[in-house]
């Protein structure tokens, strides 16, 4: 070998190492992000290997989509690329790639377990920087330069993913706070409560309060939707009801409010269903506004059941509620009251049929002397039954019962 041969053999290897050092020291500093090491990569090519014309095409979601294009954008990634150079470095000179295409004399397939990872596309004036032991370099580069970027991809992931569930945590630790602890059991009344949330994170809600020594407020209620921001809407939709309910509002005024607390939280792009009722032990009357929500069924212990219907349209969909009409109803002794989410009716069997308001009301009315655990306990054996057998039901569950003594 000549001493001329030598030295350029030896001063590219010099170049290499210079490349291969800028790429790690940028690898290493935690701060570059994805786009800066594409850059970096441009340069290095650009700067140490005398690379003049470059593009890499990173496949990302099934796509080749370029990362890099250099000294100008290039377009898609030709399909006769992608068929003919997936092995090995191929030769563009009699592809037919057409305009834009001049001046790139070579493809670097980066493959990884016999999958191509990304196109590195050059054209270079360095007629000494173009045997194969140099493609195999330049391949080499851009998989560490790949292996980073998935690393930042990967560590971004996990952060984000670390955050959700931390998100999570808070909207559960919010929800758990939402539901009443103690719930009424004596000379006039008991009442029970299920719920099984279908993500970690439910949209329905129920409250209890005991409003003074004959007077009882329940509330059932489903947001749309499910997550940290059905969560969110849920404590404000609480908060608003229990600030007015120390304020002494009526049932009109606590719907006009409420409604108007969500609408202007949600921006009518989220709504809530709710049933609201005030039961006085005393007179045994029961005032209600039913807000879109499943009907309540009120079955006495004698005589058919009734479907507490009257109310308003959904809340926090429309600016003003029209229309809000408040129910009343005289309660028997011995009756039960029954209320629900629309999940425990959204069950259906394998031919697709629902088990629906008619299944929950046979069910109850069968069991209706159970106390209320068994009660509930006995409803969602029956319509896992009727679901096949699962577990999961499609949507949050919510039961809450009161027996009127």
């Amino acid at each position: 070998m000549s001493n001329t041969t030598s030295d350029k053999r030896l001063f590219l290897k010099e170049r290499e190492l210079n490349a291969l050092l800028e790429i790690t020291q940028a690898i290493t500093q935690d701060s570059t992000g994805e786009a800066a090491l594409y850059k970096i990569f441009q340069f290095t090519l650009i700067g140490q290997l005398g690379v003049r014309r470059l593009a890499l095409y990173v496949l990302t979601d099934g796509v080749y989509r370029a990362e890099v294009s250099f000294p100008a954008v290039v377009g898609p990634l030709p399909e006769i690329v992608l068929a003919q150079c997936y092995a090995a470095p191929c030769i563009m000179e009699g592809l037919d790639l057409g305009p834009g295409w001049e001046g790139f004399e070579t493809v670097i397939p980066v493959t990884q377990a016999e999958r191509v990872l990304a196109y590195v596309l050059i054209g270079t004036a360095q007629a000494d920087y173009a045997d194969q032991e140099a493609m195999k370099f330049i391949e080499t580069l851009a998989n560490i330069l790949l292996g980073a970027v998935e690393n930042r991809r990967l560590t971004r992931q996990r952060m984000a993913a670390a955050a959700l569930r931390r998100e999570i945590e808070i909207a559960q630790d919010v929800q758990r706070l939402l539901f009443p602890t103690h719930l009424p059991n004596n000379a006039a009344v008991a009442v029970a409560r299920t719920y099984v949330p279908h993500t970690q994170i439910g949209g329905d809600y129920f409250d209890v309060v005991e409003i003074d020594a004959d007077r009882l407020l329940l509330c059932i209620a489903d947001v749309s939707g499910k997550g940290v921001a059905a969560a969110l809407l849920m404590s404000n939709f609480q908060a608003g009801l229990r600030t007015l309910l120390r304020q002494g509002a009526d049932l009109p005024v606590i719907a006009y409010e409420l409604n108007h607390l969500i609408f202007r939280n949600a921006g009518g792009e989220k709504f809530i269903t709710a049933f609201l009722g005030i039961y006085d032990c005393r007179t045994r009357h029961l005032r209600f506004v039913n807000a879109g929500h499943n009907d309540p069924i009120l079955l006495p212990d004698q005589g058919p059941p009734q479907f507490l219907k009257t109310g308003a349209v959904m809340l926090g969909i429309i600016e003003e509620l029209p229309r809000l009409e408040v129910g009343e109803v005289v309660v028997p002794p011995r009756s039960l009251l029954f209320n629900y989410t629309d999940g425990l009716t959204e069950v259906f069997d394998a031919e697709g049929n629902e088990f629906g308001e008619e299944g929950v009301l046979r069910v109850i009315a069968q069991n209706r002397y159970l106390p209320l655990p068994r009660l509930h306990e006995t409803l969602l054996r029956e319509i896992r039954a009727f679901g096949g057998g699962t577990d999961q039901f499609a949507d949050d569950v919510t039961i809450l019962s009161c027996r009127m003594k």
